[in-house]
């Protein structure tokens, strides 16, 4: 399980990886919370959650940058931006000038860096850990994520309610700037970086522009990659909204509870997703990945179904839990893959790509806002669920012999 940890990389890399989920978790619970408290709003609240999304559209361009500076030394630099700006959140906050347009905007800035973080943290890890040990990495590495779910949102949440909303944001600096010193010595092995040589030279000649096309070319010619990014918009359009950005509307206005609830419901569903990802640490070796990821698709949908209907907490805490598990098992072996099966020279540009599919979460939300409005929200959910459900079927049926096949390359164990 702790085999990945022997790559000195890695050593660092995870801390500054935890550092950096942690501060995402907490800025995002105490910020969503505020503006749905000053504005009582729910569209300003998916607003302010699609902006966080808002650089998903640069993220391939992000994966040409990393494939040419480096991984870790765009990671270094987009930490550096999030601690930047949330100081400048922190000085607003101690000099009593916070608005909801100053966080819409800082929200803004942040979302065009933000998105990029996991694809290229991804990609680091695709630089130098051993094939062998990458499924059990990835599945570790997703514990840095889920646990700051977990942790992050209680501790968000405690922070404000004991010492303020500017003392939280103190903390939440300092994590940034911890992991942006930590993953100054993130350094590569040999290896790793012979392969970013490599990718350099053969992209020294060419436009940024050229690159991007080329990457967007080696997805398209690659049926696994191409069912793969189908499925990771589809997740992202349906499914990460109800579990993420929508749940300070259920903790609010469904279950009339406080930021403390919110906490709660956030930390279940990562509780699962963290059980998810150590259950994968373990097994991951044994699994056929995109069999499972389909699989765990389909029951992530309906678990989600089944929240949307629990009247209360009692039932809907157990449900988050279970659809967490359900989706740590299909995210994890999808970027386990995409990894696993993509050639070191492009390996930025692909994980760039995925991370455009995120641009599905924004407009899922967008679209969720006024849906709630008018029609509800078990309403709202069943039919993102259904879209999901029947999409994911048609995806698994016309990629069959790339994804159901056992020894179709995305089955590789």
């Amino acid at each position: 399980m702790f085999a990945p940890f022997r790559v000195r990389s890695y050593r660092f890399q995870w801390p500054a990886d935890l550092a950096t989920s942690w501060a995402f978790e907490m800025e995002s619970l105490i910020l969503s919370w505020y503006v749905l408290v000053e504005t009582r709003s729910v569209l300003l609240l998916t607003v302010f959650a699609s902006l966080l999304y808002v650089g998903t559209i640069l993220a391939p361009m992000f994966g040409v940058m990393g494939d040419r500076i480096g991984h870790r030394n765009l990671l270094c630099g987009m930490r550096a931006a999030y601690a930047t700006l949330s100081t400048a959140l922190m000085i607003f906050i101690f000099s009593g000038t916070l608005t909801p347009v100053h966080v819409l905007v800082i929200a803004t800035l942040m979302g065009i860096v933000r998105p990029s973080d996991l694809g290229m943290r991804s990609s680091l890890i695709g630089d130098t850990m051993p094939a062998g040990l990458l499924m059990g990495a990835m599945s570790i590495q997703r514990t840095t994520q889920d646990s700051a779910r977990v942790a992050g949102s209680l501790a968000g949440a405690g922070l404000v309610a004991t010492l303020g909303m500017g003392s939280a944001y103190v903390i939440i600096v300092c994590l940034y700037t911890t992991s942006f010193v930590l993953t100054l010595k993130a350094r590569g092995a040999g290896a790793a970086r012979q392969r970013v040589q490599h990718a350099a030279d053969l992209t020294a000649r060419a436009s940024p522009w050229h690159d991007l096309k080329a990457g967007l070319a080696y997805v398209w010619s690659a049926p696994h990659l191409l069912a793969l990014m189908c499925i990771a918009f589809l997740v992202n359009l349906t499914a990460f909204p109800l579990t993420n950005g929508l749940l300070p509307y259920v903790a609010k206005d469904i279950y009339f509870t406080g930021q403390t609830g919110l906490a709660y419901l956030a930390a279940s569903f990562a509780g699962g997703a963290l059980l998810g990802s150590v259950v994968l640490s373990r097994i991951g070796h044994a699994i056929y990945p995109a069999r499972m990821m389909i699989v765990c698709c389909i029951v992530w949908y309906t678990l989600v179904f089944v929240f949307a209907q629990m009247p209360s907490p009692v039932g809907g805490i157990p449900t988050l839990i279970l659809a967490g598990l359900a989706q740590s098992l299909c995210m994890v072996p999808m970027s386990a893959t995409l990894l696993r099966t993509t050639g070191a020279p492009f390996r930025g540009r692909v994980m760039g790509i995925r991370m455009l599919m995120i641009y599905g979460v924004p407009i899922g939300l967008l679209t969720a806002g006024p849906l709630i409005g008018r029609f509800g929200y078990p309403a709202t959910v069943t039919l993102y669920c259904v879209i999901g459900l029947v999409f994911t079927a048609l995806i698994a049926l016309r990629w069959r012999t790339d994804l159901w096949r056992l020894d179709a390359p995305a089955n590789r164990r």
